[in-house]
């Protein structure tokens, strides 16, 4: 350990280092001096922890923003898809709507077309007709008054 009080050498030792070196051993003996009481300059440390504290705050003050603008994006994208999936479930019932026969055949009827007695069916292939064609009377529409 260490001490800050002189140490003192005992009188044989200092009869023991005299004849070698005569008075420059008493010259060259080691002294404690007292410390210098020096205070580092506190304005750049306060400085750096300052800097480095307001470069915090303002650096989660940044991230809190950008994250509450990227929710007002999701629940406004959210709120878009809502509307839409409304939208296409609309359209939809409306398909089904119109791709019901009864629908089709009221509209047939409403353009002026009638449905025949007998059906006939043309081959592509060979162009021959099956069946006897045979024309529709005029009004003739299915559940539709005859005027």
């Amino acid at each position: 350990m260490s001490s800050t009080a002189p140490m003192r050498r005992p009188a044989a030792a200092r009869t023991r280092l005299a004849p070698l070196a005569g008075g420059a051993v008493d010259r060259a003996r080691l002294a404690v001096v007292p410390r210098l009481r020096s205070r580092a300059p506190r304005v750049p440390f306060v400085m750096l922890v300052s800097l480095v504290l307001l470069g915090g705050v303002v650096g989660l003050l940044l991230f809190n923003t950008s994250m509450q603008q990227a929710s007002f994006t999701v629940t406004e994208r959210e709120n878009e898809a809502a509307v839409l999936a409304a939208r296409q479930q609309a359209l939809e019932t409306e398909l089904a709507l119109l791709r019901n026969p009864a629908t089709i055949a009221e509209n047939a009827c409403r353009i002026g077309m009638v449905m025949p007695p007998t059906a006939a069916v043309i081959d592509l292939a060979t162009g021959k007709v099956t069946g006897t064609p045979t024309a529709a009377p005029a009004g003739a529409c299915p559940g539709q008054a005859t005027r």
